[in-house]
């Protein structure tokens, strides 16, 4: 099935000592770190839709993030597919925790070929 707009995906965790901002050096405070928030909205971006010899990378994000979260409580990401423009796939993204939304904004991907883009980045490694 191809990829169209209003297509949606979801991915959920929950806030441990280990995705906080003081864990990855992203902050001083034990809250649900922004990087992993990122990942969370990258992660909810659909790929189940994808040919199996397909897979997407993510090239832009534009993002906030609006709240804190605590160790302990739920957190997810919400992608809504809003533009698809031969590989380019546009979504509009937004996380939350168990009590409000968290963040939010844009993001795109680009539908590749892993074999061949792993291709020309071994060849630049050997550049």
């Amino acid at each position: 099935m191809p990829i169209e707009v209003g297509m949606k995906g979801r991915a959920e965790t929950v806030v441990t000592p280990e995705n906080t901002a003081q864990a990855v050096g992203s902050g001083l405070v034990p809250v649900f770190a922004t990087p992993y928030m990122i990942a969370l909205m990258e992660g909810a971006a659909v790929q189940d839709s994808l040919a199996p010899d397909e897979g997407t990378v993510g090239t832009r994000l534009d993002v906030t993030h609006d709240a804190a979260t605590p160790v302990g409580m739920k957190v997810w990401a919400q992608a809504e597919v809003t533009a698809v423009e031969g590989r380019k796939i546009t979504f509009a993204v937004a996380a939350y925790d168990e009590a409000e939304q968290i963040g939010g904004g844009t993001h795109e991907r680009f539908i590749i070929k892993p074999e061949k883009f792993l291709g020309r980045v071994r060849a630049k490694g050997n550049a």
